[in-house]
């Protein structure tokens, strides 16, 4: 009788540990500066300021936005820092080989463009400066980029178990809060191009709050399957 093909190889869990720690810290590290850069931002309204206006150091007016960031640098740590940690989380997530690379790639590329987009949002600033030169194109990419594929990711999450989480405990609810979690996060970027019902800053806190909850909540689920 032909023998059945063999299991494929369970995750290595010190380096899904590391995943689910580096996905909590992105999180945790990104509302962190965001939350010190507004400290340090006078009259910032979380309602009808742009998230990136954090990180345009004090000085100027934008679009009738006065740019008053005086730790600016702080808010640009947290961009360039969460897409840092994702990036590592990722190589964390490729040493632990499940034999399921294919399946995961779509995830891990998302991933990899959500990183390299808010990168580029904390080194060019959606400043006035960079308005009249023609830097703020590069700005719009990348936040585009952060955005479309850092939610995308979690739909990929949610639909194909590209995290391998299978018939485990709560590998069911994980799928649905990252589905859930994606498709809004859509729905808000559409809403933010629409400059409708509410002002552009909820909207797109909308859009990238859901992929900072995705986050913490993929974190914490790698780090529970890594649980004695």
């Amino acid at each position: 009788m032909p023998s059945s093909p063999p299991a494929p190889p369970s995750l290595s869990r010190p380096a899904v540990r590391a995943a689910g720690v580096l996905f909590v810290l992105a999180a945790c590290w990104y509302l962190f500066c965001e939350t010190i850069a507004a400290l340090g931002f006078p009259g910032y309204d979380y309602a009808r300021n742009y998230i990136s206006d954090l990180g345009v150091p004090a000085g100027g007016v934008f679009e009738g936005r006065a740019m008053e960031s005086r730790l600016a640098e702080v808010m640009n740590a947290g961009f360039v820092g969460e897409g840092l940690l994702i990036t590592l989380a990722v190589v964390a997530l490729l040493a632990a080989d499940a034999g399921r690379r294919r399946r995961r790639g779509a995830l891990f590329a998302l991933l990899l463009v959500h990183s390299a987009g808010i990168a580029v949002v904390g080194l060019v600033h959606g400043s006035p400066e960079n308005a009249a030169n023609g830097l703020m194109l590069f700005h719009g990419l990348g936040a585009v980029a952060a955005i479309g594929a850092g939610n995308a990711a979690a739909l990929v999450a949610g639909t194909g178990d590209a995290l391998a989480f299978g018939d485990r405990p709560g590998g069911a609810l994980y799928r649905r809060i990252s589905t859930v979690l994606g498709a809004a996060g859509f729905v808000f970027a559409v809403l933010l191009t629409t400059h409708t019902w509410l002002p552009d800053g909820v909207w797109e806190r909308g859009s990238v709050y859901t992929i900072i909850a995705w986050e913490l909540v993929t974190g914490v689920a790698l780090l529970r399957r890594t649980a004695p």
